[in-house]
């Protein structure tokens, strides 16, 4: 499970690693649950455009913790939003929270530097960052919500699909004991138009782990490390 990630912080990278405008302003690095974020979906080709003319994409705004379009008032949204961060693929397709969303192929890609997974086998939680170890951004595969309230106003909102890790040569490292071990869809550079696009009875097919060798895993230097040992 995920609920901790990095965000872009060079508008270049947008545009470089997914052809979309960057945001005015970058917004905050570290994404926490109930967080304003971005996340990428598809726009439609115009009516009169010519046929086969490949749908385009727009970066939106939206908060990461899915708020479901049937939630009845913004304070049970609010109280929903942080355990809906993720959603579990073998499950995404046939649970409350997060069916309308994958039948109405309400897909997304959820941009991020880097994400974060406690480390457990020394017996305590130590905080790891895990990047693609060639540097570049990460496309995440997601869903997207609207939820409008008493004001007409909609309220978009995302969260982040994850796969099994149970068998995953690094994030099997990663949760608690006991845990099954579960990780972020991260999407190959040609799959994303794919996963954007796909038909609903495709979607599936795009659920696999990222492979082992292609991330990098660096434990989080804390206040303790820092420390001279032996001086008190």
């Amino acid at each position: 499970m995920t609920t901790h990630y990095e965000s872009l912080q060079q508008a270049a990278a947008y545009q470089d690693a997914f052809n979309v405008e960057p945001p005015s302003a970058l917004g905050e690095r570290d994404m926490w649950p109930r967080k304003p974020g971005f996340c990428i979906r598809p726009v439609a080709a115009p009516a009169d455009a010519p046929p086969g003319t490949p749908a385009s994409r727009e970066l939106i705004p939206a908060q990461w913790g899915l708020v479901p379009h049937w939630v009845k008032s913004a304070s049970d949204g609010k109280l929903r939003a942080p355990k809906l961060v993720n959603a579990r693929s073998e499950t995404a397709s046939t649970t409350q929270n997060f069916r309308d969303a994958w039948l109405q192929n309400q897909r997304c890609i959820v941009p991020m530097q880097a994400f974060f997974a406690d480390d457990w086998r020394s017996g305590k939680a130590v905080p790891t960052r895990i990047s693609r170890i060639d540097g570049k951004p990460m496309g995440v595969a997601g869903l997207w919500a609207s939820w409008t309230g008493p004001d007409g106003v909609p309220f978009l909102s995302y969260t982040v699909l994850t796969v099994n890790a149970n068998n995953h040569a690094l994030m099997r490292r990663y949760g608690p004991e006991g845990n099954d071990k579960h990780m972020p869809v991260i999407l190959n550079e040609g799959a994303v138009d794919a996963w954007l696009t796909v038909r609903v009875e495709k979607a599936k097919e795009f659920m696999r782990q990222y492979p082992a060798n292609w991330l990098a895993a660096n434990p989080l230097e804390t206040k303790a490390d820092k420390v001279p040992q032996g001086l008190f």
